[in-house]
């Protein structure tokens, strides 16, 4: 028997939230985070197939926000001038108010370092918007939705 989901269950995006090191960010449009794993290729004799073996993995994602202030030049800007490696904590939140039982995501990105910083960036006629993307080494679950 096959689970059917309805589509008010899928979780809308338009209820994220972050906080960049307490701050939050309502200027938010988007947020990715992800972990790549590393793998080696393991051979062994008499096998055919190519098998892998995890050695590690890397956090990486890209914070969009609307252009409406300079919050990520004062956090960044200066420091990078004096060769500074500035770090933050990241929380995300995602909270679909349709969710069963009004469920959460929440996760806690560690050791944020964010890989370049955008000094200008505008167009006639369009929207001002930045994308921040980072790398990460920790991350905390706080909330999952659990599955019906």
């Amino acid at each position: 028997m096959v689970n059917k989901i309805s589509g008010n269950r899928v979780v809308n995006g338009t209820w994220g939230e972050i906080w960049l090191d307490g701050d939050k960010i309502s200027e938010l449009t988007g947020l990715e985070a992800k972990i790549t794993l590393k793998k080696e290729d393991v051979n062994m004799c008499g096998v055919l197939a190519k098998d892998t073996k995890v050695t590690g993995w890397e956090g990486k994602g890209t914070l969009k926000i609307h252009k409406v202030n300079s919050r990520m030049m004062i956090k960044l800007g200066e420091s990078i001038k004096k060769g500074k490696d500035v770090r933050f904590t990241v929380l995300a939140k995602l909270a679909d108010p349709d969710t069963v039982d009004a469920q959460a995501e929440r996760i806690v990105l560690k050791d944020v370092s964010f890989d370049d910083l955008t000094l200008m960036n505008f167009e006639t006629k369009a929207l001002g918007k930045v994308e921040c993307p980072f790398t990460f080494t920790d991350y905390d679950f706080m909330d999952l939705i659990q599955p019906e």
